[in-house]
């Protein structure tokens, strides 16, 4: 796993999908995930509201698993780690 790090969080390889909506921040993130090999993570920042429902099920969907999630005023953050 790369050093990257935020709050706590390591991850590989990093989405700023602030500003996008649904549903072109699981797009993106589904293009960005397949980069990476299995066990490494993605940090996805957005800000679309749907957001909190969409990547707990696209992580659900695609058989990656959403390691941790939070909201920091108006931005989403999930850290998924590849399947």
């Amino acid at each position: 796993m790369s050093g990257n790090r935020r709050a706590g969080w390591t991850y590989a390889a990093a989405l700023d999908a602030r500003g996008l909506r649904c549903p072109l921040p699981v797009l993106q993130a589904r293009k960005r995930i397949l980069a990476l090999e299995d066990g490494q993570r993605l940090l996805v920042e957005a800000t679309d509201p749907m957001a909190a429902i969409d990547f707990p099920h696209f992580c659900t969907e695609a058989g990656h698993r959403l390691v941790a999630a939070e909201t920091d005023g108006p931005i989403l953050r999930f850290l998924i780690e590849k399947a």
